[in-house]
């Protein structure tokens, strides 16, 4: 009987393992645009979504995703569930995992992932923790090896401008990883958790932790930022203002700073005049369309890795 693997942090598949899921999800994209839809990977199962914060992306790109494997996504919220009424995870973990293929979750708490892949029995998969977006990076690296096709991925200089929040956790994770160099630029009191970041210092030297969002951009082939305050935090909005207000933002200057032919990329939904220009996000740089495109691919290819 074959291991069960899980997707709850970047560091949970191997180098080698990521570029496998990233052919499949080139080669399920490129069937796709040639009209072939539908396969049957996951025909006649049924895989679960939990989400417990809101979701455009995520929701669509996972529901789209399981059905054009052939199988059904069952959707359901914390408050539709006995979640909300204090059941033990143990619990819930054991029962669900005699009904589904998988649980693809959208919460606050790192813990929950853990503990239902502790009692369960199925893959669990990150679609969006407080700790961690594993899901975005892989498709944001899956994107940037698009824009930059025969390049090398340990040649892509990344750059991460802005908050130290879930997605700053997962590209230092994805960099321990896979070794490409990557630079994140975050004011003091926003920076990723130290302990990730150390982990992936360890793992590869080319991440760096800096204060000016010029030296993150200086040469970066991608630059990627996020909103200022994230779900959760907009009571925070207007301390985290006076902290990025006017440096932490990605104009027409800053990415000048960058290597010629560098994209822009950005999770979404973008405050427009906060994290980003207008002019940025509408720029042939921005490839945000095509990594929204890409939760899709990505996520079917990591789906037929993990799910047997």
């Amino acid at each position: 009987m074959s291991m069960t693997r899980h997707f709850i942090s970047f560091k949970d598949l191997s180098r080698d393992e990521y570029f496998e899921v990233m052919n499949l999800a080139a080669a399920l994209k490129a069937e796709r645009r040639n009209g072939n839809y539908l396969h049957q990977h996951f025909r006649g199962r049924s895989l679960g979504m939990i989400f417990n914060k809101n979701s455009t992306r995520t929701r669509v790109s996972f529901e789209c995703g399981i059905t054009e494997l052939g199988g059904h996504a069952v959707v359901l919220s914390e408050g539709q569930t006995q979640f909300s009424r204090g059941e033990p995870i143990s619990h819930s973990a054991r029962v669900l995992s005699r009904y589904l293929a998988a649980i693809v979750i959208r919460t606050f708490a790192q813990s929950q992932l853990d503990d239902l892949a502790r009692y369960g029995a199925i893959p669990i998969i990150n679609a969006l923790t407080d700790e961690g977006h594993p899901c975005q990076v892989l498709t944001d690296i899956f994107t940037a090896i698009e824009k930059f096709p025969g390049e090398p991925l340990e040649k892509i200089k990344m750059a991460w401008i802005g908050d130290g929040n879930n997605m700053a956790n997962s590209w230092a994770e994805a960099a321990g990883v896979l070794g490409f160099p990557l630079t994140l630029a975050c004011p003091e009191g926003y920076q990723p958790d130290p302990r990730i970041l150390a982990e992936a210092q360890r793992a590869n030297p080319q991440v760096r932790l800096v204060v000016d969002p010029r030296e993150a951009a200086a040469g970066a082939w991608a630059i990627n930022t996020d909103v200022w305050a994230s779900m959760g935090q907009e009571g925070e909005q207007a301390q985290r203002e006076k902290a990025f207000k006017g440096i932490y933002v990605v104009d027409s200057a800053l990415m000048a700073q960058a290597a010629p032919g560098a994209i822009f990329m950005h999770c979404l939904p973008a405050h427009i005049g906060e994290e980003v220009t207008g002019e940025v996000l509408e720029s042939p740089a921005s490839a945000i369309f095509d990594e929204a495109e890409n939760r899709l691919h990505a996520q079917k290819g990591l789906m037929k890795f993990l799910i047997p």
